[in-house]
């Protein structure tokens, strides 16, 4: 199992997509907009059927977190840009 991320996700929202799969997003900087009207970065660590589990955001570090796959509206795992 891969660790949870050590940087902070990136300074801002992506746009939302009009079709998106966490599955494509795994170990990687995830935008998720739920159906209940809540949005947070994540960083998907496992996707089976009927939960997602990973590490989410709380503003400040990165904690467990485990939800129903049901609740995805929509992800954006936006490519991060780097310095060279």
């Amino acid at each position: 199992m891969r660790q949870q991320p050590l940087a902070p996700p990136p300074p801002y929202i992506p746009p939302k997509p009009d079709f998106s799969y966490v599955v494509d997003c795994m170990h990687e900087y995830t935008y998720v907009w739920l159906w209940t009207g809540d949005s947070f970065w994540f960083y998907p660590t496992s996707v089976q059927y009927g939960a997602v589990s990973g590490y989410r955001w709380n503003g400040a570090f990165w904690t467990f977190y485990g939800f129903d796959d049901r609740l995805i509206e929509a992800v954006s795992c936006p490519p991060i840009p780097t310095l060279y």
